[in-house]
């Protein structure tokens, strides 16, 4: 039998709260497919203004689900990844995208 969710929860609320910010799904999804400089993500994730890209980065670097690398140049390059725990959010971005189709037959 399935573990019933605890909306109260903070673990919960938590994971919530962070895929409720604007374009952390579009970031993580793009990320999925391997590492990528921010000047790759800024140009994949049109609409997405480069100070909103950086703040959210910067939002799930601080969470541990994204990992900043930066390789000293000439030129300097500045690479982000996805952790573990990022790395974890495919599951979870699958049953959301199942659940969200089922709404909209």
């Amino acid at each position: 039998m399935a573990k019933r969710i605890d909306p109260t929860c903070r673990s919960f609320q938590n994971a919530i709260e962070l895929l409720a910010r604007p374009w952390t799904g579009l970031i993580l999804g793009l990320l999925q497919g391997g590492p990528l400089r921010f000047s790759e993500l800024e140009e994949r994730s049109r609409g997405v203004g480069a100070k909103t890209l950086s703040a959210r980065l910067k939002e799930l670097e601080a969470k541990r689900v994204v990992e900043r690398q930066v390789d000293a140049g000439p030129p300097v390059r500045v690479t982000y990844r996805l952790t573990a725990r990022g790395e974890a959010f495919e599951g979870v971005a699958n049953a959301i995208e199942r659940w969200g189709r089922s709404l909209v037959d």
